[in-house]
C-alpha cells in the first residue's frame, strides 16, 4: 500500500470514528419557530456543538409538528425522539411535581419566584431523574392571566365562560372545578382552532405567549390578576443522555442552564412589552374588585388544601415550598 492510500485508508478510518460517537438529541416542542424561545435553543444547540467538536449535536421539531405531549413521550420511548419541552402540566405525566409552581394564586411576585426556585429546582431535577429523564432547563414563562372573548369582571362571570386548560394539566384543572367551572382539556397545539370554532372562549396565558400563539386576535378581554406562573421544562431521555461522556454531558448541562437563564430575563422583558403590545392592540385589561380579588385568590388555599390531601403532589415538595416561601416572606431567604 502506498503513502497515498495509507493517508486516504487513516482519514476514512478517522471519519468512520467521529461519525460513531457523534450524537443527534432531537428535542421537539410547540414554541413556534422564531420566537425568542427557539432563538435561544438555536444559540444553545450551536453552542453545544461548537464546544463539543461536533460531537453532540442537537436538532429541534418547533411548532408542535411531533404531536401533543402524549406523542411526545410515545415517540422519546421508542428512540424516535430524545427529549421535549413542556408546560409543567405536560411534564407533570413524568414526575407529578413539575406544575408545583403552577399552583394558582400562590406567588405575589417575581422575586418570590426566583427565590422559591432556588431551593426547588434542584429537587425536580432529582424526581425528573427517578423517572428516567435529565431536566436540563427549567424557563420562567412569566405569570399568566384569563383571558376571554367576555368581559369576565367575577366568578359568575367566569362560570358562564367555556374554560380552557392544559391537557393533563391536573391542577389547573381542580382550581376551575373549585371555582364552579367545568373546564375544557385540550392540548396547547389545539387552543387557537378552538378558540376560531368557539369550542372555547377563554384561556389563561403569558401576555407574550398570547402574542406567540396568536391567541390575541380572538381574546379581547384579560382579567388583571395573576392567575398562575407558568413554566417550559425541556428534558432529555436518560438513555441518551448517559450515552455521552462525562465531559460532553457537562457541555450540555452548562450551556442549557446559561441559555434558560437568558429566557428568564428575555420573557420578563418580552412580557412587559406584549402586554403593552395587548393594550394598543385593543384588548381590555380589567382590574377585579378587591372583594373579586379576595374571592379568586381564596381559590388558591382551597386548591393547596385538596392537593395535600389528595396527595397529587409529593408531601416532600410541598414541605419544601411551603418552607422556602415562609423564608422568602419572612425575609430569610439568601
Amino acid at each position: 500500500m502506498n503513502m497515498l492510500s495509507k493517508t486516504l485508508l487513516a482519514l476514512a478510518i478517522g471519519l468512520a470514528a467521529t461519525a460513531v460517537q457523534a450524537a443527534t438529541i432531537k428535542i421537539a416542542t410547540v414554541a413556534p419557530d422564531g420566537t425568542a424561545w427557539m432563538r435561544e435553543m438555536r444559540a444553545v444547540g450551536e453552542a453545544i456543538k461548537s464546544k463539543t467538536d461536533g460531537r453532540v449535536e442537537i436538532k429541534y421539531y418547533p411548532g408542535g409538528v411531533m404531536g401533543d405531549d402524549a406523542t411526545v413521550l410515545r415517540k422519546i420511548k421508542i428512540g424516535q425522539l430524545q427529549g421535549g419541552a413542556f408546560t409543567g402540566g405536560e411534564a407533570s405525566i413524568i414526575a407529578r411535581d413539575a406544575q408545583v409552581y403552577s399552583l394558582p394564586f400562590l406567588f405575589r411576585n417575581q422575586a418570590e419566584i426566583d427565590q422559591v426556585r432556588a431551593k426547588l429546582d434542584p429537587l425536580l431535577k432529582q424526581q425528573f431523574a427517578k423517572a428516567g429523564f435529565e431536566l436540563v432547563g427549567v424557563s420562567g414563562g412569566g405569570f399568566a392571566y384569563l383571558m376571554s372573548t367576555r368581559d369576565i369582571k367575577n366568578r359568575d362571570d367566569l362560570k358562564a365562560a367555556k374554560v380552557w386548560v392544559p391537557q393533563s394539566d391536573k391542577i389547573a384543572e381542580l382550581a376551575f372545578k373549585t371555582a364552579g367551572v367545568t373546564p375544557i382539556p385540550l392540548p396547547l397545539s389545539d387552543v387557537y382552532t378552538s378558540l376560531q370554532t368557539g369550542l372555547i372562549d377563554t384561556a389563561a396565558n403569558t401576555p407574550a405567549g398570547a402574542i406567540a400563539f396568536q391567541w390575541h386576535t380572538k381574546l379581547k378581554h384579560m382579567v388583571d390578576l395573576p392567575l398562575s406562573y407558568v413554566v417550559g421544562e425541556l428534558v432529555i431521555d436518560k438513555k441518551a443522555f448517559d450515552k455521552l461522556d462525562d465531559a460532553d454531558q457537562k457541555v450540555v448541562d452548562q450551556e442549557f442552564a446559561a441559555g434558560f437563564a437568558k429566557l428568564d430575563k428575555i420573557n420578563r422583558d418580552d412580557n412587559a412589552a406584549a402586554r403593552e403590545a395587548l393594550k394598543q392592540q385593543g384588548m381590555t385589561i380589567s382590574e377585579p374588585a378587591p372583594a373579586e380579588r379576595t374571592s379568586f385568590e381564596a381559590i388558591g388555599s382551597d386548591v393547596f388544601k385538596q392537593l395535600s390531601a389528595q396527595d397529587a403532589l409529593s408531601p416532600e415538595m410541598l414541605k419544601a415550598l411551603t418552607a422556602a416561601l415562609a423564608e422568602v416572606r419572612d425575609g430569610k431567604a439568601q
